[in-house]
């Protein structure tokens, strides 16, 4: 499956310079899809200077003409629906019509970024001096190190290349080992659209390896990266060696707080899609559940009414609305934090175990936990699947305190029927999203990020390519 493609520079696919490949797995049934290539230090350092050479051009490039190259992108992204879902089915595991879903919403966020591209506004300031003029413009950062992780392949590396496109920026992107095949077939999209020689090219392989060469190079301005708090800390150390800007979006816990007033049926439905996408594999995914206590048991009782319903299977299977988990170790660390939250005291209220009826795929039933306390690991260790722990809550101000008492920032989800307990609950969660009565979060025109130890920048919305451009202040004198 990976033949046609390789590594990706100077606006070739190539073999690494070593010939070496690696094996990627179909977490369904797991069997090896293919062999994907494995770039050599060499290869990396040829990036470098393709991506060096292309940000000449791109930079160079009027706004208009890259709008119209990143606007096809988008266009061609939606033709190719199905090719494109059908890469993240095999290696993610997700659903197909959930895969083709978020292929529609990366197309998105190259359409937005087409239209950001003719939206780099500079300003004029009013000069304290008659004869002087205060100009402020914007210039492309340089070259972006965009690495990405494995469970939204097509949705993150498409807002990393397009923001670095939009601005002038060439960009050298790292995917997954686990998902090559999906980023893959995006960069030969951007290759097909125009995209000139070096402004956008693909390493495969070992991400340590290559993201340290990468971030140690001069030519790497800037970073991107999407994946855990720990890697990320790691990155952030190496790229202060270089003082190179680093956009960073990492773990997240979200809380899913229900209030008495909410309206059951439509929280039950919000927390089941925003819990289940993707086998729980999200960085928003809601993994801490406050239901008010005179509530608690009805909405616990509907949501496992629901969830039995969830067909589990491949996701080639048009009726399979859960697939797997996306490797054998995170099967594993799934059931070491189940029997964990066991041991510590929680109560298995729904699945707990593998499914039967599969001997091969790396497959996990939806878990639900009551008599779960706030200090437990499952409290503050990112679950990353299908596990949901409940809990109750007396009053407002109790539930925001505890909601908030964690290290990570990223999304938080309030169902209410009350305005003011809606904007006060959204005013006060420590998160840089917040959903409110929806389970919709990651959009295009909205900026996307967290605080605390969750990151910071932000990715999609107006907000996202001041991240890829250098303020300029020129003070200009007018008598010569």
């Amino acid at each position: 499956m990976y033949e046609k493609f390789g590594q990706f520079i100077d606006g070739k696919w190539q073999s690494s310079k070593k010939n070496e490949t690696y094996e990627v797995i179909n977490p369904a049934t797991e069997e090896v899809l293919g062999h994907a290539s494995k770039a050599a230090p060499s290869d990396v350092d040829k990036a470098l200077k393709s991506a060096e050479k292309g940000l000449e051009v791109w930079k160079q490039t009027p706004p208009w003409q890259r709008s119209y190259i990143i606007r096809r992108i988008a266009d061609k992204m939606r033709e190719k629906q199905d090719v494109l879902a059908k890469w993240m089915t095999l290696e993610v595991g997700k659903p197909f019509a959930e895969a083709k879903g978020e292929v529609g919403g990366a197309a998105d966020i190259f359409e937005w970024n087409a239209e950001e591209t003719k939206r780099i506004y500079g300003q004029t300031v009013e000069s304290r001096f008659a004869d002087t003029r205060v100009h402020v413009y914007y210039q492309p950062v340089g070259v972006v190190a965009a690495l990405t992780p494995w469970n939204f392949p097509l949705v993150l590396s498409s807002r990393k290349i397009s923001t670095a496109l939009a601005a002038g920026c060439s960009v050298i992107v790292k995917p997954d080992v686990i998902t090559p095949g999906t980023v893959m077939e995006l960069v030969d999209i951007c290759r097909e659209c125009g995209v000139p020689p070096g402004v956008v090219n693909l390493l495969s392989g070992d991400p340590p390896s290559i993201s340290q060469q990468l971030i140690s190079s001069d030519i790497i301005k800037k970073i991107s990266v999407t994946g855990s708090t720990r890697v990320g800390k790691l990155i952030l150390k190496q790229a202060a060696d270089k003082v190179q800007r680093v956009t960073m979006e990492l773990s997240g816990h979200s809380p899913f707080i229900v209030f008495e007033d909410a309206d059951l049926n439509k929280a039950t439905d919000m927390a089941i899609s925003s819990k289940f996408r993707n086998n729980g594999q999200v960085c928003i995914s809601p993994n801490r559940f406050y239901i008010q206590e005179n509530k608690k048991n009805d909405f616990i009782n509907l949501f496992i009414e629901k969830t039995k319903k969830l067909k589990i299977g491949n996701g080639m299977d048009p009726d399979t609305q859960l697939g797997p988990l996306t490797t054998q170790k995170r099967l594993t660390e799934v059931e070491e934090l189940v029997e964990k939250t066991k041991q510590e005291g929680a109560k298995i209220l729904l699945g707990g175990k593998r499914p039967a009826g599969f001997n091969k795929g790396f497959y996990y039933e939806p878990t639900v936990f009551d008599d779960v306390k706030d200090d437990f690991t499952i409290m503050k260790q990112e679950p990353f699947a299908p596990l949901v722990p409940m809990l109750s809550f007396k009053s407002f101000d109790e539930v925001i305190e505890r909601a908030n008492n964690n290290d990570l920032g990223l999304c938080s989800y309030i169902c209410t029927n009350s305005m003011e307990k809606a904007h006060r609950a959204s005013e006060l969660m420590e998160t840089g999203t917040v959903a409110v009565n929806t389970g919709f979060v990651a959009i295009a025109e909205a900026p996307f990020g967290g605080i605390k130890q969750t990151g910071y920048g932000r990715e999609g919305g107006s907000m996202a390519i001041k991240d890829y451009l250098n303020v300029k202040y020129t003070h200009l004198g007018i008598k010569g």
